[in-house]
């Protein structure tokens, strides 16, 4: 009977990407829930202004992708790429997750052209979960397969 993988599983180079798609996965989804219950009025959640200009979390997803890129062209060991595919991840959901108001130019979240972040975000969801399942890092997943065939069976 085989057992679920864990992070430590998954070859260190492909690690960084795996978290990359859980980071936005949850982000993405944790921004349209955050949004609906500012929407709704629910106490204690509200927008981020400076003085009277609201501060679309896009603006945060930016920054987090420059520092994610600027980290990127300095460090390349396997134990950053897990904090920058955790931060890239995060930063992308942000971005994605206010895409309509980027192409439309204009707040359209809870109106119909909204539902293009929403489109996005669930493609890429699902494109990624999908490469994820179906590609194998080159010789890590062999590694694995030769340590589970030499164990013995019960």
């Amino acid at each position: 009977m085989s057992r679920f993988r864990t992070l430590k599983d998954v070859h260190p180079t492909r690690r960084g990407l795996v978290l990359a798609w859980y980071a936005f996965t949850a982000t993405f989804g944790g921004m349209r829930l955050l949004t609906w219950l500012i929407h709704i009025h629910v106490r204690g959640f509200g927008n981020i202004t400076a003085g009277s200009v609201h501060i679309h979390h896009y603006l945060w997803g930016i920054l987090l992708l420059v520092v994610v890129a600027a980290a990127g062209l300095v460090e390349r060991s396997p134990a950053w790429h897990v904090w920058m595919g955790l931060l890239f991840g995060i930063g992308l959901g942000l971005v994605v997750d206010e895409a309509a108001l980027l192409i439309e130019l204009k707040d359209v979240y809870w109106d119909s052209a909204g539902g293009v972040s929403v489109a996005i975000g669930v493609i890429l969801i699902g494109l990624v979960g999908g490469m994820l399942a179906m590609t194998r890092s080159p010789g890590a997943d062999e590694d694995l397969m030769l340590r589970q065939d030499s164990q013995p069976t019960q």
